[in-house]
């Protein structure tokens, strides 16, 4: 009875912060394509570093002990290309905090190779590294003190991750479609019964940059994400965001079946190298067992293109290319 009481605990928290969902939920998920799409390495031509932090259903506790229930998540990316031999490489490191229980940790590094289509680009990625899960044993209350299923489990176990994934930019448009997960790896801290694996994931983007004006470009774009195994748990976010002068940003999101957001932003510095952005979510379902807030944050710095082989760089208020 223990065993199978924990399992379903353990199971539980895994899948937050959505239904069958592993991976981890960003709405500025326009903002940071690395962590989505290895393709997308050294896409914009110039190398950029990609700060994010989520802070999911603010001030919501457990209802235990009414502390540490929230999920957090931090994200940190870097894409860089290599322009002598059409390619880019990236690397992401990612803390994500389900609550009092379980930690994940990720780092990886992706290669994509970028083959010219006229003026547009096709890029072939792929990522590998590691994946730990951590779990916090003292945080469960077992009926029998000590309970030995609990007290023989690994606090932390770490396993290979494979992930890959195809990207394609035109000047005004965007697409490409990626599978994490590959490996399928397997943490059971030390205990069978308590077996978890992550499931491959699909991710499918897409996007549009429509000159409304010389001065604003709005940019339409959509994340479809799905568990590859049964297609449960899928779900769609959609958005609108507008750039005026390549400076000002903001716009409307919506979240499949579970929140709408507002997302703002500023470009600094004299090339608009420095982006700064916040975006606040609104839960509008599953209100009852969760608070309905979340906020998240970005700071983003893209280095000055280099001279590589001479070629002109075309910039877009999100992409740069060649």
């Amino acid at each position: 009875m223990r065993k199978a009481l924990l399992f379903v605990v353990v199971a539980a928290v895994s899948a937050l912060p959505a239904a069958a969902q592993q991976d981890i939920q960003y709405s500025m998920y326009m903002m940071s394509p690395l962590y989505y799409n290895p393709g997308y390495a050294g896409v914009e031509g110039v190398t950029k570093i990609t700060a994010m932090h989520r802070s999911q259903w603010v001030n919501y506790g457990t209802n235990f002990d009414g502390r540490g229930g929230a999920p957090t998540t931090q994200l940190l990316s870097i894409s860089a290309p290599i322009l002598r031999i059409r390619s880019g490489v990236g690397i992401h490191l990612l803390n994500d905090n389900l609550g009092p229980n379980l930690n994940n940790i990720q780092a990886q590094a992706a290669y994509a190779y970028h083959l010219a289509i006229g003026e547009s680009k096709l890029s072939f990625g792929i990522r590998a590294g590691i994946h730990s899960q951590s779990i916090n044993k003292r945080k469960y209350r077992a009926n029998d003190n000590p309970d030995p299923i609990i007290e023989g489990m690994e606090e932390s176990q770490i396993r290979p991750d494979i992930s890959g994934g195809v990207f394609y930019r035109a000047e005004k448009y965007f697409a490409g479609v990626s599978f994490t997960h590959l490996t399928k790896a397997e943490f059971d801290w030390g205990a069978d019964p308590l077996k978890n694996a992550l499931e491959p994931h699909m991710f499918v983007t897409a996007g549009y940059d429509y000159e409304f004006n010389y001065d604003l470009i709005i940019t339409f774009s959509a994340l479809f994400k799905s568990n590859t195994g049964n297609f449960k748990g899928s779900s769609v976010e959609a958005s609108a965001i507008g750039v005026y002068r390549d400076k000002y940003w903001g716009g409307l999101s919506y979240r499949q079946g579970d929140a709408g957001i507002a997302i703002l932003g500023i470009s600094l510095l004299k090339d608009n190298s420095l982006r700064i952005g916040y975006a606040f979510d609104y839960t509008y379902k599953g209100a009852d067992a969760k608070t309905p807030m979340s906020h998240e944050v970005l700071l983003s710095y893209s280095l000055p293109a280099g001279g590589g082989e001479g070629k002109k760089v075309i910039r877009t208020p999100r992409f740069r290319h060649e």
